[in-house]
């Protein structure tokens, strides 16, 4: 399954501000979204408040839903998102770290902006920065949310102030209050001969200098997200053969809307690395067809999990 975080374009490397909101790279979707579904993939474009406010960009993914099979879900970008009365900072930016009133206030206004928009209320949703709090699932049940995909599996934000996932692998799990909700990790898969203990050895690699990118040179281990951002092709294939041998059921993809424009994002900067990101998708789904995956939609993984 492919998730879009589909979201205004800002500068990655800038203090967060409320006054980015431009959402242009959106008139891009439509042309990576015909090669998904020629694929027979459809996504889950999961969408932050200003995305949903932009007329244009909702029309065009109005269009993009209207075959009934791709899909639409809630992405809270805090600092973006009303109502406004924090003031933006790196530690507020992931959502639940927000105080649990102002929380529910964010995540009632971008559910009711996307049921507005496109004429049902969200059930899936990620936290944008990943930034899982300890009451963000109990408010998503509350609201009739099924699945989240908040969770990166093998990854910890911790120097950000934000949560720590690395107790986390790659398999969907039941979670929230009673069991209400659906989490489904970005897949991270490590390979290499230290895999097995791949959290263990991992944090030991980042402790020493440039030790991750040496462990991975030396063949030893690499954690890999399944995305084509900062993630190359051959490291990308490696982990899908390797799901594939430990018999993964499910695997989840991500990127960002804005990396469709070179420019906005670190992972496309310019015409060549545009066509690398889409060459990626073509290595990546014949692979995907040869190691025996299907496709499914947000639909279909929510009757599967009952």
């Amino acid at each position: 399954m492919i998730f879009v975080d589909t979201e205004e374009e800002f500068d990655w490397t800038a203090p967060f501000s409320r006054a980015a909101r431009s959402v242009t790279a959106i008139s891009a979707l439509p042309e990576m979204h015909r090669r998904f579904v020629d694929r027979g993939v459809f996504p889950c474009y999961l969408c932050d408040y200003p995305v949903v406010a932009d007329p244009g960009a909702a029309d065009t993914l109005r269009s993009l839903t209207a075959d009934g099979k791709s899909a639409i879900g809630a992405q809270l970008h805090p600092w973006v998102n009303p109502p406004h009365v924090e003031e933006p900072s790196a530690r507020l930016s992931f959502g639940g770290n927000l105080p649990l009133g102002l929380e529910a206030q964010k995540l009632d206004a971008l559910t009711d902006a996307i049921t507005k928009a496109f004429g049902a209320a969200p059930t899936a949703f990620r936290a944008g920065r990943y930034g899982l709090g300890p009451q963000t699932l109990g408010l998503l049940a509350a609201r009739g949310y099924r699945v989240d995909t908040s969770a990166r599996a093998y990854h910890d934000y911790l120097a950000q102030g934000g949560p720590d996932y690395r107790a986390i692998g790659p398999d969907a799990f039941r979670t929230g209050p009673a069991d209400a909700l659906i989490e489904v990790p970005l897949t991270t898969i490590y390979t290499g001969m230290l895999r097995r203990a791949g959290t263990q050895w991992h944090r030991i690699a980042a402790a020493l200098p440039r030790g991750p990118g040496l462990f991975a040179r030396a063949g030893l281990l690499s954690r890999v997200p399944l995305t084509p951002e900062g993630v190359s092709i051959e490291e990308a294939c490696a982990a899908v053969r390797q799901a594939a041998r430990d018999d993964r059921r499910l695997l989840t993809f991500s990127f960002h809307s804005p990396s469709l424009v070179p420019g906005h994002t670190p992972y496309v900067r310019d015409a060549a690395g545009a066509a690398r990101f889409r060459k990626w998708w073509d290595v990546m789904l014949d692979l995907l067809d040869r190691q025996g995956f299907r496709p499914i939609t947000l639909s279909e993984l929510t009757r599967a999990a009952g």
